[in-house]
């Protein structure tokens, strides 16, 4: 997906126009210079067009100040990444010294850069962008970020930058696996030891892999595509100058992958950025396992790997489904076992289930437990299909589905997972309001 990114010097309104181009309020607005400290970044649609957005902190030059240095960086690096870059000046102040460093330094750049005169709220400051045509570095566009005008012409251009779209290609049906994880992990030795060569650079300092790695594994005959990418870290210490676009390649790995193997140190266990990423990941539909790592430096008892599981399994509690392997990248012990699982997981994700056969377990289970009374009336399902594979989608329709509380569409999912499986896949129940005529024309699992 291509990226454009706002740049320019603080206060010019970057956060209100990333928030009304995204649709958003990610971005915080506000009249200090300097609130956007990290890169926010969003999609944007477009003329048919879907592009990536990211709002940098303002640039501010020549100063020893620390977090203004770091909003330097920042700009710097997303100059480098950039598909087009979106220099964003005030047209209530005109031209400023550091608009015209901004463009100095922009000007050296093959990327297109267009200029933005922001807050043209009326038609008089819309004439005064024209005193930004001095800076000699791209077209300029007064729009307004507060009530959005000139905003359509202006998107157009972007759009125009844009590099052109690749055609087409026939489908890649190979099983795509995303590597993921905190920083330091063990994810490029994990996918060196089952590639048995050093595809991704190996060190002890957390965040070496700045970006995605696709690599082809030939296993037992089949061709898998790994993903190594670089290691998640919440975004509130997302500050280096090149982690936050590793965090974005990152989580656009996952939408692309069809299982995401999230990475545990298993010293140090499972954290809350560890189940945000596994959150997004289910939210995305996409198959997951865990793998614990570094099992090698684990002191061992009995019972440890069942007890280090159901430790585990008590905290992701909506997330059990998820199995678990224990590896070590370092000796080579068992990293097989990840490729296996990942492989049953996607196979699982890939499930259909028989019209007939879905129905006889689900109305049994429905049988055992009613639904709650939805305004002193009974609720009643009548009939489930499965609509969808490759991320399970299964509807119930029922006379009043504004009834189906959350706890007994969990209860109906535990069902699910005990009669037919789906290890490792997310699955999503929706509740329709269907007549016994709409139900003839369900035809093969699918709704017509």
């Amino acid at each position: 997906m291509s990226l454009a990114a706002l740049v320019g010097r603080p206060n010019v309104g970057k956060s209100t126009l990333f928030n009304r181009f995204t649709e958003t309020r990610s971005a915080i607005v506000h009249d200090t210079p300097g609130v956007t400290r990290d890169r926010i970044y969003g999609e944007v649609e477009w003329n048919g067009r879907t592009f990536s957005l990211v709002d940098t902190g303002g640039y501010v030059p020549r100063t020893a100040e620390r977090f203004e240095r770091a909003i330097r960086e920042q700009v710097e690096i997303a100059l480098r990444e950039s598909d087009v870059i979106l220099l964003v000046c005030d047209v209530t102040t005109g031209v400023t010294d550091l608009d015209e460093e901004m463009a100095a330094l922009l000007r050296g750049n093959d990327v297109p850069v267009i200029v933005v005169g922001n807050k043209a709220d009326n038609v008089e400051r819309r004439w005064d962008a024209a005193a930004f045509w001095s800076l000699g570095i791209g077209d300029v566009y007064p729009v307004s970020g507060t009530n959005g005008m000139g905003t359509g012409d202006f998107l157009d251009a972007v759009v125009d930058c844009l590099p052109k779209e690749p055609p087409p290609r026939e489908a890649d049906e190979r099983p795509r696996l995303a590597v993921i994880g905190r920083p330091n992990v063990g994810k490029s030795l994990l996918v060196n030891r089952l590639l048995g060569q050093t595809r991704s650079i190996v060190t002890g300092v957390a965040g070496t892999t700045r970006d995605s790695v696709h690599s082809v594994l030939k296993y037992h005959g089949q061709e898998i595509v790994l993903v190594d990418t670089a290691g998640l870290r919440r975004r509130a210490r997302v500050s280096d100058n090149v982690e936050f676009y590793s965090t974005l390649r990152t989580e656009r790995a996952i939408r692309e992958c069809d299982v995401a193997v999230l990475l545990l140190d298993g010293v140090r266990g499972l954290d809350m950025q560890d189940i945000r990423v596994l959150r997004e990941a289910e939210d995305l539909s996409k198959g997951l396992v865990i793998a614990v790592n570094k099992w090698d430096l684990v002191e061992k008892t009995t019972n440890t790997a069942r007890d280090y599981e159901r430790a585990v399994k008590d905290r992701l509690q909506t997330l059990a489904y998820v199995p678990i392997v224990f590896v070590s990248a370092l000796t080579s012990k068992r990293v097989s076992r990840v490729v296996d699982m990942a492989l049953r997981v996607r196979r699982e994700r890939a499930r259909r289930i028989q019209t007939s056969e879905l129905n006889s377990v689900m109305q049994d289970a429905i049988a055992r437990h009613h639904p709650p009374q939805y305004r002193n009336a009974p609720v009643r399902i009548k009939y489930v299909t499965q609509v969808r594979t490759d991320g399970p989608v299964f509807a119930f329709f029922c006379n009043h589905p504004q009834g189906i509380r959350e706890s007994y569409s969990r209860y109906l999912e535990n069902r699910l997972r005990e009669s037919f499986g789906f290890l490792g896949v997310p699955i999503k129940l929706v509740f329709r309001a269907k007549s016994r005529g709409d139900f003839d024309k369900v035809v093969g699992g699918t709704i017509s």
